[in-house]
């Protein structure tokens, strides 16, 4: 059964997208063929692996920069009018939710095999090109290793109050309460949320969270694992004190979160935006992202990523169909126990 389509957290009125991307235009050079990319991810490692596209291909880019919730409803408020060719996210609830409302093209079957099947959805819609790893952030000098919970999970209890921090407003911390919803179940999922409710410090950011633990304002700090990996290949300038701990064990605190690429049903360009889907998820362009300063894991088959990086394989991340991450349905919760 079909839902109906709901905006989820930071949904804008039109205008107000309209107003963030302003300044983009709709087509290229003279007689050049353009397409364009409404993208969520950080716009520097997009045009790090996109680097190439257009002296190999002779197709340009117009880029649309916001974030994911943005993007999403803006592209479900245009529906077949929109003139996004690509769709890009920097989680994959959001593209998600452009999926179920109908307006995402299959993915040609070279692209898909280009990535490891836990990095696509079953759908076949969209595909993976880069992932980050859900991490609890400490400080040693503040509570030891032992002390530290089993499982994400265990942050509702009780013992935690006070000293728990998390980034509620953010599209990383609902991708991550997104995936305990798949793992878990509704119920269980408002019950955690709820003991989140009374136990965490609610910051602005991953930043702001892993600077507060730094800091000793909270034991612990639920965020992506390449905020601390980018703050310390430039010195611990914010971090310098913290420490990660990963759950593995397929815990839901272990969750690996997709950054998606999706062609739009709508595309009057759908070849030209197949090939740059098939471009980002090429052995080439998640090498650049290996290499690059982003510290995000490569999904790429054969594709290793970061040396100062955990392998992804030994992660032990819990299974989850990037595809059946319920967004209206984790903001709903979110906002019914007063995180949101």
């Amino acid at each position: 059964m079909t839902r109906p389509r709901r905006p989820f957290a930071g949904l804008l009125t039109s205008a107000g997208v309209v107003g963030v991307l302003a300044g983009c235009g709709t087509s290229g050079a003279a007689g050049a063929e353009t397409l364009t990319v409404y993208s969520a991810q950080h716009e520097s490692l997009v045009r790090t692996m996109l680097e190439g596209f257009t002296d190999e291909t002779g197709i340009e880019l117009e880029f649309r920069d916001a974030n994911d919730s943005e993007l999403a409803n803006q592209i479900v408020q245009e529906d077949e009018a929109s003139p996004a060719d690509v769709f890009l996210t920097e989680n994959s609830p959001s593209i998600d939710v452009v999926d179920e409302a109908g307006l995402l093209a299959p993915l040609d079957a070279a692209t898909l095999d280009q990535v490891g099947e836990q990095y696509r959805p079953a759908s076949g819609t969209w595909v993976g090109f880069a992932a980050r790893s859900t991490v609890l952030a400490y400080n040693p000098a503040d509570i030891g290793e032992a002390e530290l919970p089993a499982s994400i999970l265990d942050l509702a209890n009780p013992e935690w109050e006070g000293r728990v921090g998390i980034a509620a407003g953010g599209a990383d911390f609902q991708a991550i309460v997104s995936a305990v919803l798949a793992l878990e179940g509704e119920d269980a999922t408002r019950a955690w949320l709820t003991g989140l409710e009374r136990n965490a410090e609610v910051f602005a950011s991953n930043t702001a969270v892993m600077k507060a633990v730094d800091e000793s304002e909270v034991d612990v700090g639920v965020m992506y694992h390449y905020y601390w990996y980018r703050d310390q290949a430039e010195g611990g300038l914010v971090g310098d004190d913290a420490k990660l701990r990963y759950f593995g064990n397929s815990d839901p605190g272990a969750f690996l979160s997709i950054s998606g690429a999706g062609v739009l049903a709508s595309s009057d360009q759908p070849e030209q935006a197949q090939r740059l889907v098939e471009y980002l998820t090429s052995p080439e362009a998640q090498e650049r992202l290996a290499d690059s300063d982003a510290l995000e894991y490569a999904v790429g088959t054969g594709v290793a990523s970061a040396d100062a990086l955990p392998p992804l394989d030994g992660l032990d991340a819990p299974v989850v169909d990037p595809g059946a991450l319920d967004a209206p349905l984790t903001t709903e919760l979110m906002q019914d126990v007063g995180l949101l």
